[in-house]
């Protein structure tokens, strides 16, 4: 069981923009490119370390077909995601 699993939240699929959220807040989003680039990637620190940011990640290499870059400037945190 992933730490996803015991989170209730709906994705919302747009062009260039991936929300999750609930009934009650917006649990994270990304904002991309057609390249896949990362121009903004957030989660609510309520719901971190749950594996939200990886699933925004994972739906964008879905819906491109390419890995997701990040673009600069990017924050520790998402240096941590992309290790890079």
């Amino acid at each position: 069981m992933s730490n996803l699993d015991n989170i209730n939240y709906e994705v919302d699929l747009s062009d260039g923009v991936i929300t999750f959220k609930n009934i009650n807040t917006t649990l994270g989003f990304v904002r991309y490119n057609e390249g896949a680039e990362v121009e903004y990637i957030f989660v609510s620190p309520m719901f971190r370390r749950r594996g939200l940011a990886k699933k925004l990640l994972s739906i964008i290499e879905e819906k491109t077909k390419i890995k997701p870059i990040p673009q600069d400037p990017i924050s520790p945190l998402g240096e941590k995601l992309f290790k890079i």
